[in-house]
């Protein structure tokens, strides 16, 4: 009969097996980002930032990712939106700084479930267009069965170099990305396990470009999205004071995806 190891690290169906367990597991795949940041009101982005974190700025952080040439997808790719925010955690035995993640959507199921379970970013499923461009020019669509809910623009004004280009390679190298890992309970209300991760990783920025960039949420009805429309729409109820930051970086991620851990 089936036995799990205790030095392997699984994801369902467990009975079909596993890999060992090994921390000094990397990610690397190649990584197109299109990032836009803005203002807006800190009241209301408080109410998705849980107890234990400070929020650092009324800010949402906005980013669309192509990834290609992924080592463990044995050289494939998909598209990433990330939201999230700057925040502090203050736990009884760690205090770190670091980007809270609102919601990611992924175009792919594998990495779904595994960032799910395994590091507790909150990822779910969506139609995301690889980048159009028309140089200057770049926009993305995001969408669920035919709906679309998000929309990227971006206009370059020229490419980002000496001390600035250090500057951006300097804050995208080490990234404390964190999750709330929640899995609940079978047949009642409440959580089996709720605890907050830390998922190290970064990007190898080789070349970047500023620019002027816009986003627009597009709220959602039930019938357009039934199981994630709320979420659409809080944060289409975030209002867009302005864009503090655009930016299209081209570079190499690294997602140190086994050395993940909970923060206490």
């Amino acid at each position: 009969m089936f036995q799990p190891r205790s030095d392997f690290t699984y994801l369902m169906p467990v009975h079909f097996g596993g890999g060992k367990f090994d921390p000094g597991t990397i990610v690397t795949q190649r990584s197109t980002a299109l990032t836009l940041s803005y203002e807006t009101e800190r009241d209301l982005l408080e109410q998705y930032i849980p107890e234990g974190f400070e929020l650092l700025a009324p800010e949402v952080q906005v980013s669309f990712s192509k990834f290609t040439e992924i080592n463990w997808m044995q050289g494939g790719q998909y598209n990433l939106i990330n939201v999230a925010a700057p925040v502090r955690f203050h736990g009884e035995k760690d205090q770190l700084d670091g980007a809270y993640t609102l919601v990611v959507w992924e175009n792919k199921t594998a990495p779904i479930l595994g960032g799910r379970e395994q590091t507790g970013i909150p990822k779910i499923y969506a139609d995301i267009e690889d980048l159009h461009i028309v140089r200057p020019h770049y926009a993305t669509t995001v969408s669920y069965e035919g709906n679309t809910f998000l929309t990227l623009d971006f206009e370059a004004a020229g490419a980002i170099t000496g001390g600035d280009l250090d500057a951006v390679k300097t804050q995208m190298a080490s990234m404390n990305t964190l999750g709330w890992r929640y899995i609940p309970k079978v047949g009642a209300p409440g959580a089996e396990l709720s605890q907050f991760v830390l998922y190290p990783q970064g990007v190898e920025v080789e070349s970047a470009q500023a620019g002027v960039g816009s986003l627009r949420w597009t709220e959602l009805t039930p019938m357009q999205n039934p199981v994630q429309y709320y979420i659409v729409n809080s944060l289409a109820a975030l209002p867009v004071k302005r864009v503090t930051q655009a930016v299209l970086t081209e570079g190499k991620a690294v997602l140190h995806a086994m050395g993940a851990r909970v923060i206490e």
